[in-house]
């Protein structure tokens, strides 16, 4: 079977680079030796890491050897994470929306199957942004989405003509493979109390990283934690963590792994970390396929979705309301609970991993004949 792959890969994105480990893998599990196309920003780095082929996917390279790849496919996975929204500057054929979306209209074109794949949907707020849904996503096959909220979301839009069901975010069936490349690269005695830290910029907001910093000087006051911060992409978490940790009294106190590692070798870490305070979706993924508590800052409903489905949210915040006096309590709660709270997790990741490997039963019951 012939399978391109569509997202947002190429990039460095860890959350995303996770995403397509979990797909190929998965792919080639379940699947009969499929050969995989997967479109990338980083083509050449993606099909040596991977073994598969890949193609540029902007439109200003390689459209030729994009369109036919799609016509050579037996199905299009537009797959995995939050690909189509608004929230970012949207175009006429620029941003996410248009993209993937156009993506999907080519594969029609040539009469390749689509199958939304494992997607987190929303928010679609412009006009434009719903009228692309309205056309382009009612195109697709099927549907898989990763929360009962993205499905009603397309819904609503009036993406209506495919069939579509819940399972979970791909990632929850990631393959790991043992890696402590990223705890060995601390300075550590072994003693430490370990709490992973996941932060992200956000549209030129400065408060949070205030009320981080506080709450982490906190921490590290009422429990001698060591705080590491974990930068999910690259340069931008690390320039991020960074302005946190110099807001720290106790930012000597801190460390801060590499942005280059692997979504393995993150994910391999937080087996090491006490607990995860998390704002990245998939720095709380790996925390929970860990067995790892977490209190999560929620700037999207998926981070509150997840969450909620892993029974972390009586210990989580929106990031509206997040404030070191706010959250320090549940941190310290979670803290001082973590054992029980990890018999909690580790049984609902495991739910959450049996619906993740149904993204690809549903593709084989759909389109392998």
């Amino acid at each position: 079977m012939k399978i391109v792959v569509s997202g947002f890969y190429g990039l460095g994105n860890t959350g995303d680079e996770a995403i397509l480990d979990s797909i190929i893998d998965n792919l080639r599990s379940e699947l009969d030796d499929p050969e995989i196309t997967v479109f990338s920003l980083s083509p050449e780095e993606t099909a040596k890491q991977h073994g598969v082929k890949s193609v540029y996917r902007g439109w200003r390279q390689q459209f030729k050897e994009k369109v036919r790849a799609l016509k050579e496919a037996d199905l299009l996975v537009s797959g995995g994470g939050g690909l189509l929204q608004d929230t970012y500057p949207t175009r006429i054929i620029f941003g996410p929306l248009p993209y993937y979306l156009l993506i999907v209209f080519l594969a029609k074109l040539v009469g390749t199957k689509v199958m939304f794949f494992s997607q987190g949907i929303g928010p679609v707020n412009t006009k434009y942004g719903k009228f692309l849904m309205k056309v382009f996503a009612n195109m697709a096959d099927y549907v898989t989405v990763r929360d009962q909220y993205s499905l009603d979301l397309l819904r609503k839009l009036g993406v209506k003509r495919p069939g579509g069901e819940v399972t979970a975010d791909i990632v929850f069936g990631y393959q790991p493979k043992d890696d402590d490349t990223a705890i060995q690269s601390l300075d550590l005695t072994g003693e430490e109390k370990l709490v992973g830290v996941s932060v992200r910029p956000w549209f030129g907001s400065q408060q949070y990283k205030q009320e981080m910093a506080k709450l982490l000087d906190e921490l590290i006051e009422a429990r001698g934690v060591t705080p590491v911060f974990v930068p999910m992409e690259g340069h931008h978490d690390e320039t991020v963590s960074i302005e946190v940790r110099d807001l720290m009294k106790h930012g000597d106190k801190t460390k801060l792994l590499a942005k280059d590692l692997t979504p393995n070798q993150y994910l391999q870490f937080m087996k090491h970390c006490d607990m995860v305070i998390g704002m990245r979706l998939h720095s709380l993924i790996f925390s929970s396929i860990m067995g790892t508590p977490f209190c999560a800052i929620s700037y999207d409903k998926k981070v509150e979705n997840l969450a909620k489905m892993t029974g972390m949210w009586n210990y989580s915040t929106v990031l509206e309301n997040f404030t070191a006096e706010t959250l320090k309590d549940s941190a310290l709660e979670v803290l001082d609970q973590r054992d029980e709270l990890t018999v909690g997790l580790v049984k609902a990741q495991g739910e959450l991993r049996k619906e993740a490997i149904r993204n690809v039963e549903i593709l084989k019951e759909k389109f392998v004949k």
